[in-house]
């Protein structure tokens, strides 16, 4: 009877073994999911820039339309990954006029792209553009990460004439907080000079390997964690598509990498509020519109240390700062960001939107 046991306890997880090797089989022989498909019109391509225009969902849209700023980073479907799981068909859907402004990897004659060029003419231009597009001068700023950073620069820029609400999300100010990236961009070792004059752009490879340093088992847990889901089917759709998202990185302009690291890396000067970008100085204290940032607790990229002065430094009386339950991508992603993090951002928009 022991012996019968042993060999039908063996049987099973031979079975076991073989079922999941071909559901991995099928994973591997499967085509990626399509993101980003909401329907939309590329109104400007220039360079590494591009500003989309998202067709509206509801015969109703509120009058202030809202531009979602990417990372530089990387590709901007992260706001929008499928139906269902989509930031911007979220907003679309709940009557907002959606634009976005999203990056290409840079070429080489880019090279020479600096700060100035991101957050004076491309986000500038883009607000300009969405200004003519639809004919309200009043426009809602939404930036994520690095996007964020680049929306809090313009508005501090110009804030004269800045957005008529500003939200970010998961983005940085207090640069030597971020510890790991301190460590490894460390000036007496990183020459951050020879690599831009020698290559011109900052390699994604690079960029994906810093990244992934920050948690150098996450990938292999990530894909014991596959191993383990193969079964299950939301499991297996959500890691296809953050995976895809993840590794598809793009390289930066070597100017504008080159002043990063100086100016906000090393000087923190966004935080000491010393940051001038092409002669205009960044004054977060005279941003005065209302102002949103909302934060992961679990952030990995850029921890609660790093984001929280942000709150303190905008001159808004109108003005919050939340932490939410989740990391750096599921935050605007993950099905949290659906329960949680959207409608939130929809109830702050909505009554500063008419």
């Amino acid at each position: 009877m022991a012996s019968s046991g042993f060999l039908e306890t063996a049987q099973s997880v031979v079975d076991r073994a073989i079922q999941r090797n071909l559901k991995g089989l099928g994973y591997l022989a499967s085509p990626a999911p399509v993101l980003g498909a909401s329907a939309k019109d590329v109104i400007v391509s220039r360079g590494p820039m591009r500003l989309y225009h998202y067709h509206p969902l509801t015969d109703e849209v509120y009058r202030v339309p809202v531009l979602l700023v990417m990372a530089t980073t990387n590709r901007g479907y992260i706001f929008d990954m499928v139906p269902g799981q989509s930031m911007v068909e979220f907003l679309l859907q709940r009557g907002y006029d959606v634009f976005m402004l999203d990056w290409e990897a840079p070429r080489p004659e880019d090279r020479n792209l600096a700060l100035k060029d991101y957050v004076l003419d491309f986000v500038g231009s883009a607000v300009a553009e969405v200004r003519r597009v639809t004919g309200e001068h009043d426009v809602s700023l939404v930036g994520y990460c690095m996007g964020g950073v680049l929306s809090v620069m313009w508005s501090g820029a110009n804030h004269s004439d800045g957005p008529k609400n500003l939200a970010t999300f998961t983005t940085p100010v207090d640069f030597k907080q971020m510890k790991l990236f301190q460590a490894w961009s460390d000036q007496r070792y990183f020459d951050v000079d020879r690599l831009v004059d020698t290559l011109g752009l900052a390699p994604a490879d690079m960029l994906l390997t810093a990244f992934d340093m920050l948690r150098p088992a996450g990938r292999a847990s990530a894909n014991f964690a596959l191993y383990d889901n193969l079964w299950n089917e939301d499991f297996v759709k959500g890691h296809r598509m953050f995976e895809r998202w993840t590794n598809d990185m793009l390289p930066l302009a070597g100017e504008y990498f080159r002043e990063t690291i100086k100016l906000l890396t090393w000087e923190n000067r966004l935080l000491e509020g010393t940051l001038k970008i092409g002669g205009k100085a960044v004054e977060l204290d005279k941003i005065s519109c209302p102002f949103l940032h909302i934060t992961a607790e679990h952030d990995h990229i850029v921890t609660t240390e790093a984001s929280a002065p942000l709150i303190d430094l905008i001159g808004s009386e109108d003005k919050e700062q939340v932490v939410l339950k989740g990391g750096h991508v599921s935050l605007i992603a993950g099905p949290n960001a659906v329960r949680r993090m959207w409608p939130m951002l929809d109830k702050w928009l909505g009554g500063r939107s008419v």
